[in-house]
């Protein structure tokens, strides 16, 4: 996925409130902000997540993973810190 580099409102108030008309009336292209989940730091996010933890489970012997999990058990239950 690659980066699209969308040209920036003006930072002046009255420039900004004309692109905007320009915009609303159909002159200028509509400048609309990427969504947080299409972002490539997202998507990698998602795609390294599911990877890093099937590559750690696969490394650690039966007897670390059940060490893992009782100590997650143990993280779970305990009551509301205070």
């Amino acid at each position: 996925m690659s980066m699209l580099k969308r040209p920036r409102r003006p930072r002046d108030p009255v420039q900004a409130a004309h692109q905007v008309y320009l915009e609303i009336i159909g002159e200028a292209a509509r400048q609309v902000p990427p969504t947080p989940d299409d972002s490539p730091a997202a998507v990698a996010k998602r795609k390294g997540a599911g990877e890093g933890g099937k590559a750690r489970a696969a490394k650690l012997t039966s007897e670390e993973r059940s060490e893992v999990a009782r100590k997650a058990a143990r993280a779970r239950w305990k009551g509301p810190s205070s």
